[in-house]
């Protein structure tokens, strides 16, 4: 594919404003757009282009610049390309419309992103958490969540010293401050 796009991808590309794109390698472009074109890229993509495998939808939170960095990696069999479509939403209110009506498999990532990071995304058809059911504190994948902070707050630390253990010290063994 290097030095020439093929004109399938060429032709999705020029009918989304404001689209840049960069060939990384030989198979792999990465995609620039706004996050308002998004849906009609991945529909041309699919319906023109083959792109029928969407293998991941990704996040990247950026705390500088308030925002979330959300990455459709999508895969055409037809032509043996990767693409990954690059948007960034504002972190305040961290909301997206779902792409599970163009692909079914977005919903897992939706859920998975939703969960770790704190997207929601409007039309999702499940937004509860799967990994974490017991948890109640922020999306633990912010890099301003600390889990030392997070485990100091939650939980009581308190001296674990049983009878065991105290016999094991007193041989010389174990624990020693």
């Amino acid at each position: 594919m290097s030095q020439q796009l093929p004109e399938v991808l060429a032709s999705v590309f020029r009918e989304i404003p404001n689209l840049v794109f960069e060939e990384q390698t030989a198979r792999r472009l990465r995609v620039k757009l706004r996050p308002d074109a998004l849906p009609a890229l991945l529909e041309l993509l699919k319906g023109r282009a083959g792109y029928l495998h969407l293998s991941a939808i990704s996040c990247v939170d950026w705390p500088d610049t308030d925002e979330f960095e959300l990455v459709y990696h999508l895969w055409s069999y037809e032509v043996k390309t990767l693409v990954s479509a690059h948007i960034y939403i504002p972190k305040k209110p961290g909301r997206y419309v779902s792409v599970y009506d163009i692909f079914t498999p977005a919903a897992f990532f939706e859920r998975d992103i939703h969960e770790m990071f704190g997207v929601y995304f409007e039309g999702s058809p499940d937004m509860e958490p799967f990994i974490l059911t017991e948890w109640f504190g922020p999306p633990p994948m912010l890099k301003s969540f600390s889990s030392l902070d997070y485990v100091e707050e939650t939980f009581k630390w308190e001296q674990y010293s049983p009878d065991w253990l105290k016999e094991i010290e007193a041989n010389g063994g174990g624990i020693v401050e």
